[in-house]
């Protein structure tokens, strides 16, 4: 990986943990089955996992941009450490209460938020600009490899051995992935508002300026987003994002549907979908940054729009399982490339001190889009039929396809390439060492 040590150890550290939490996604429904029948109180696990996203998302990024950002992702996988050992013990010993559970799955995931937000803030100070695609596109494949091929059936495997041993091992992976970014040489604090330099706040161990201090946490918010808000290229990214995460969180939401009445597929078969989708993105993330250079960005993202649009009508129409698995392939190369095309630009355009806060209001717009396309999913196929979420995708996605078209021409993009994030000039980089 020819992206330099640092960087390798951060995309060790972030690929395992991965792994940890990809166990945990699929222990902690097993848990809750284990002890109810209860729909709600089973379900209520994965709200409980996504409400940190929309609670924390914001108020994280400031937390990103204002302390240095290796040191808090050590301290987030710590805290993290702590509460799946917490779990485990009391599986072990006999006293695994529902509440308990919930508790450490919003304590985990709440760092979870903080940790992403912190770790793509991170990756422009440690790789050059001209290799943002290649470095994206090893964080996405890694990460997708992980939580999607191999947690899924090593997690089910280890919680028969045990309950309690995927929650062990997911904490085996918090500490593992502290230990790798500790070993990531140098400081990593946003460079102050006040036009000085990130080492200079490194050098005075402080978070910038003694007026920063003084903003509120609001006022950081409302920088970042009315920041991003003024890019229009980003922020048309970020609002097509929330929107395509609706459509896409409401398809698969009743896939299982699709897969047992249309498909007429069991367990194996409906997990194999998700395996195509997984292998895709894998791939994409592989071969992303040259496809990227190839077809250039603009033809990327305007060429995953209709990607995106293809997969909602194959699922709309298409009986046929082989064929729903191809499109879930493609969209999986899609996902791959439209993240790192993405990330690589909104990375480029946003200065280093207000890195977590874009980042995280991304995030946070995403979430939006994955907690309402759950539940719009279920509400849109119990009243107008199975296939009714995914006309309603393909309409979606070929609407803010023909309304964006022109948002994402060459020039504009090509342009975004070439220019420098505006403190780059002024020689605030994004880490110190």
């Amino acid at each position: 990986m020819p992206l330099g040590p640092r960087f390798a150890r951060m995309w060790a550290a972030a690929t395992t943990s991965a792994l940890g939490s990809g166990l945990s996604t699929i222990a902690a429904p097993l848990l809750v089955a284990s002890r109810t029948s209860d729909p709600l109180t089973v379900s209520a696990a994965a709200g409980v996992a996504w409400l940190p996203w929309l609670l924390f998302a914001l108020p994280g990024g400031v937390l990103v941009d204002r302390v240095d950002r290796r040191r808090l992702m050590i301290l987030v996988d710590w805290v993290r450490v702590a509460a799946m050992a917490v779990l485990a013990a009391a599986i072990v010993t006999g006293h695994p209460s529902i509440s308990l559970l919930y508790t450490v799955l919003f304590v985990v995931n709440t760092g979870e938020v903080v940790f992403r937000s912190a770790s793509q803030a991170l990756v422009p100070a440690l790789v050059p600009r001209e290799r943002l695609e290649r470095a994206n596109g090893w964080l996405i494949g890694g990460v997708t490899l992980m939580q999607q091929m191999v947690a899924g059936p090593l997690g089910g495997f280890l919680f028969l051995l045990a309950a309690s041993i995927p929650f062990f091992v997911n904490a085996g992976t918090y500490a593992a992935s502290a230990v790798l970014i500790g070993t990531v040489a140098g400081r990593y604090r946003a460079a102050p508002r006040d036009g000085g330099t990130a080492e200079d706040a490194n050098t005075a161990g402080r978070e910038g300026t003694a007026g920063e201090e003084r903003r509120s946490v609001r006022q950081d918010i409302g920088e970042g987003f009315r920041w991003l808000m003024r890019q229009r290229l980003l922020r048309t990214m970020a609002v097509l994002i929330g929107l395509l995460n609706l459509t896409l969180t409401a398809a698969t939401a009743v896939l299982v549907l699709l897969a047992r009445e249309r498909l007429h597929l069991g367990s194996v078969g409906y997990g194999a979908l998700f395996t195509c989708m997984a292998v895709g993105g894998v791939l994409g993330s592989v071969i992303g940054d040259r496809l990227i250079g190839w077809v250039t960005a603009t033809w990327t993202i305007r060429i995953g729009l209709l990607i995106e649009a293809g997969m909602h009508l194959a699922l709309a129409t298409s009986r046929s399982a082989w064929f729903i698995g191809f499109a879930l392939f493609a969209f999986g190369v899609h996902g791959s490339l439209w993240g790192i095309a993405a990330s690589s630009l909104r990375q480029r355009l946003t200065p280093p001190r207000m890195q977590g806060r874009v980042g995280s209001t991304n995030l946070f717009i995403a979430a939006g889009g994955n907690c309402v396309g759950a539940l719009l999913g279920g509400v849109v196929a119990a009243r107008f039929g199975i296939t009714a979420p995914y006309w309603a995708g393909f309409v979606l996605a070929i609407l803010v396809s023909a309304a964006t078209w022109r948002v994402f021409d060459r020039a504009t993009v090509d342009r975004a390439y070439r220019t420098p994030a505006p403190e780059e000039s002024n020689g605030a980089a994004g880490a110190i060492s």
